[in-house]
C-alpha cells in the first residue's frame, strides 16, 4: 500500500480552480456568463471547480466560501513592510493561500532580498502560504534575476504563469526552446499553483486553435511544473490550477489580454477571438494531461529497491 494512503492521507494531486478574472466581462453568449457573484459561484462548483481566486475583496472571499468553494487570495506587494498586513488579513479571511505580485522589477538584488524576507517571515509568522507569482512588471519579470533568488532564498514557492515568460522572454528564440525551458528547473519544482493562460512567442493570450507550436511547448511546461510538484509534494497537497483568461477591457480599465476585434467573425462574443470560459475548460484538460503525464514520468524514474 502507498505510504500516502497508509497514513489516512490522499496523494497528491491537481486540483480544478478558477481565477475568477476568467468570468470579469464575459460577453452574453458565452457558457460562463451570469447575472450576478451568487449566480457565478453556483454555475463555478456546479461546474466542478474546487476554488476560486481573487484580488483583495473581503465580500467576494465570503460569498465564495458561502457557496461552498476554497477561496484563495491574490494581492501586491510592493514594499517588505506590506507583506506582514496581506499575510494577516488573508489567513484571518480564511483564504487557502495568496498569489503575490512582488515589486515592480526595478528592484536591486538587496532590495529583492528584502521583499523574499519579509514575505517568508510574514508566511511564517501567520501561517499563510505566499507564493510569488511569474509575472511582468514584478521582481520575477526577468529570468535569470528569478533563479539567483532562489539560489538565496530556496524557501520561495510560486504561482507559474508561465505565459509572462514564454512570450515576455521569447522562449522559442533561436530555436533553443528546449534548452532555455531546462533553466527553469528550479521555478518548476518549487510551483505550487499554476495560472492557465496559453500564449504564444508575440502575443500573451491566444485562443487555443492557432497555428504554431506553441501548444506543444506549454504542455511540455505544465508537465515540468506538476513533475516539479510531485517530486516534492507531502500527502493531501494539492496543486492549484486557475485558468486566468482576462478580456480586452473591463468598463475603463483596458487590460488588453483578449484579443477582441470588432470586426471578428465570432461576433457573439462581442469582438472575442473565442469564449474565455470554454476555453478555461480546454486548458483544464490540457492540465489534467500534463499531470498524468507527470506521474508516468515519475513513476518511470522512480529508482526500485
Amino acid at each position: 500500500m502507498p505510504a500516502d494512503l497508509a497514513q489516512g492521507l490522499p496523494a497528491p494531486r491537481l486540483r480544478r480552480d478558477i481565477n475568477l478574472g476568467t468570468l470579469l466581462a464575459l460577453p452574453p453568449d458565452s457558457l460562463g456568463w451570469r447575472a450576478s457573484l451568487p449566480e457565478q459561484l453556483q454555475m463555478l462548483r456546479e461546474d466542478g471547480h474546487e476554488a476560486v481566486q481573487s484580488w483583495g475583496d473581503e465580500a467576494v472571499w465570503a460569498a465564495t466560501q458561502a457557496a461552498g468553494l476554497r477561496a484563495t487570495g491574490m494581492a501586491r506587494v510592493r514594499q517588505p513592510q506590506e507583506a506582514d498586513e496581506v499575510a494577516r488579513r488573508h489567513q484571518a479571511a480564511g483564504l487557502e493561500f495568496t498569489t503575490l505580485h512582488v515589486g515592480t522589477g526595478f528592484e536591486s538584488d538587496a532590495e529583492m532580498d528584502a521583499l523574499a524576507h519579509a514575505l517568508l517571515n510574514a508566511q511564517a509568522r501567520h501561517g499563510h502560504p505566499l507564493w510569488v507569482e511569474t509575472h511582468r512588471a514584478t521582481a520575477t519579470q526577468d529570468i535569470w534575476r528569478t533563479l539567483r533568488w532562489v539560489e538565496r532564498f530556496p524557501e520561495l514557492r510560486f504561482t507559474a504563469d508561465l505565459s509572462h515568460w514564454y512570450s515576455g522572454h521569447e522562449l522559442t528564440y533561436g530555436g533553443e526552446f528546449a534548452q532555455r525551458m531546462a533553466h527553469l528547473t528550479p521555478v518548476f519544482e518549487r510551483t505550487r499553483a499554476l495560472h492557465g493562460r496559453i500564449g504564444n512567442s508575440g502575443c500573451l493570450q491566444t485562443a487555443l486553435d492557432e497555428a504554431g507550436d506553441y501548444l506543444a511547448h506549454y504542455r511540455a511546461l505544465w508537465t515540468a511544473c506538476c513533475l516539479g510538484f510531485l517530486q516534492h509534494a507531502q500527502p493531501g497537497e494539492v496543486l492549484s490550477f486557475n485558468a486566468e483568461l482576462l478580456p480586452m477591457r473591463a468598463g475603463d480599465l483596458w487590460l488588453h489580454y483578449a484579443q477582441s476585434r470588432s470586426g471578428h467573425s465570432a461576433a457573439r462574443w462581442a469582438g472575442e477571438p473565442t469564449d474565455r470560459y470554454a476555453d478555461a475548460a480546454q486548458l483544464w484538460r490540457l492540465a489534467q494531461d500534463c499531470f498524468v503525464q507527470a506521474q508516468a514520468q515519475l513513476t518511470f524514474n522512480r529508482p526500485t529497491r
